[in-house]
């Protein structure tokens, strides 16, 4: 390497490489170098992309880049958005990456035009990637491919929608958005499908809301060791050895606690985890998934109780938080502004904050280490295959 060249030193949010000038150079992997005519060398990270819908496909932003690049763009966004809060964390762990052909939801996007199409979008982009493969989908979910390809061709005109795979503890529940059923005729093929498929369930929202098409047997999910009933469209993480890696910290970090309170618990993933011997208040404020969790917890035995209540527009109070020697809370993307000012002035001594956005995690935690916690250890997941999408479990104790 000559004086002359720069060499990419980072991988930015989006995913582009970011040049010791600070130049940003789309396809750029840490140890690439750019030549002063502008032309991108490749380095010792550069891999070559398994998919043949790479780059295109939207779902897929780094699959040029080995192991050791995406766990270090990985950790990186990680420190950068705590620096940027004036957070120092005291460890950040090596990442746990999900491997390939793993993630066991995904919405695709369909349409009927001339042809049938399914995929998912191209970046920035409304244009859907028609798929031939892919290698982060389950191979249950990837196996539906095809034949709902066949099923949009063969019942569908001038639509688009989308397909909502999960994979439960029955099998695969294919939710089908904005789908035009039809007559008596259309619902029995829709029902022939689901059974010729091995589909646990399937749902069609006619713009009303998701109604069962076919489902033989209720379908759980199994969170810790309780099966919980699974309503159509509910959270659940990416994959199953992310949810693991997640739920381990919590448990690491909980050893010893007493009562824990779980905040925008959802189906109960983490109080689920926690619970037993201690005793577990799980808030949640989607009705759907209060109630199931409920049902789960009540049928299993296990001590989760579950409260509902928006922690948005009614969070927890300090006094009410005091009561717990421990907090779990994984809330949405926008993070939880809220409920952590409450958080911040209690003297809950363990705070366990689990979350899928690193910018709006450092925000909070800015919040909490002013108020004088500490921010102890970071474990950074990344349970979206090749994307640039990053999720971490956190310690604060004061």
């Amino acid at each position: 390497m000559s004086v002359a060249d720069d060499p990419v030193i980072r991988v930015a949010a989006r995913g582009d490489g970011v040049t010791r000038s600070g130049r940003h150079m789309a396809g750029g992997v840490t140890g690439d170098v750019v030549t002063p005519e502008g032309a991108l060398v490749p380095g010792p990270h550069r891999a070559a992309p398994p998919c043949r819908h790479f780059p295109e496909c939207g779902a897929c932003q780094l699959q040029h880049a080995d192991d050791v690049a995406i766990a270090g763009f990985i950790t990186e966004r990680i420190k950068h958005a705590a620096e940027a809060q004036g957070v120092s964390p005291g460890q950040i762990a090596a990442p746990h990456l999900s491997p390939p052909r793993t993630r066991r939801r995904a919405t695709l996007h369909a349409a009927m035009g001339g042809s049938a199409t399914l995929g998912f979008r191209e970046a920035a982009s409304n244009r859907i990637v028609d798929m031939r493969e892919c290698h982060v989908l389950h191979p249950a979910l990837f196996a539906l491919v095809a034949p709902l390809r066949r099923l949009v061709a063969q019942t569908q005109k001038r639509w688009a929608g989308d397909i909502t795979l999960t994979l439960t503890d029955q099998g695969v529940d294919c939710g089908l958005s904005n789908w035009q059923l039809g007559d008596l005729a259309a619902i029995e093929g829709l029902t022939a499908f689901a059974e010729q498929n091995a589909l646990a369930r399937i749902t069609v929202d006619q713009g009303y809301g998701p109604e069962a098409q076919w489902e033989p047997r209720p379908l759980t999910v199994t969170l810790g060791q309780v099966a919980v009933p699974f309503p159509p469209g509910s959270f659940l993480q990416a994959t199953a050895d992310g949810e693991a890696t997640l739920t381990d910290a919590a448990r690491t970090w909980l050893a010893g606690a007493g009562a824990v309170a779980d905040l925008f618990a959802g189906l109960g993933t983490f109080a689920c985890a926690v619970a037993g011997p201690r005793k577990v208040l799980a808030v949640e404020a989607a009705r759907e998934a209060h109630l199931a969790l409920k049902a789960g917890a009540a049928a299993a035995g296990v001590p989760v109780f579950a409260m509902h209540r928006d922690l948005f527009r009614n969070p927890l109070l300090p006094d009410e938080l005091d009561r717990f020697e421990a907090i779990v809370l994984d809330p949405p993307r926008a993070g939880a502004r809220e409920q952590i000012q409450h958080l911040a002035a209690s003297r809950v001594p363990r705070i366990v904050y689990v979350s899928c956005n690193p910018a709006t995690w450092a925000r909070d935690a800015a919040v909490l280490v002013a108020a004088g916690y500490r921010l102890e250890e970071v474990r950074p997941v990344g349970q979206f295959r090749w994307s640039t999408h990053v999720e971490l479990a956190s310690l604060f104790t004061r």
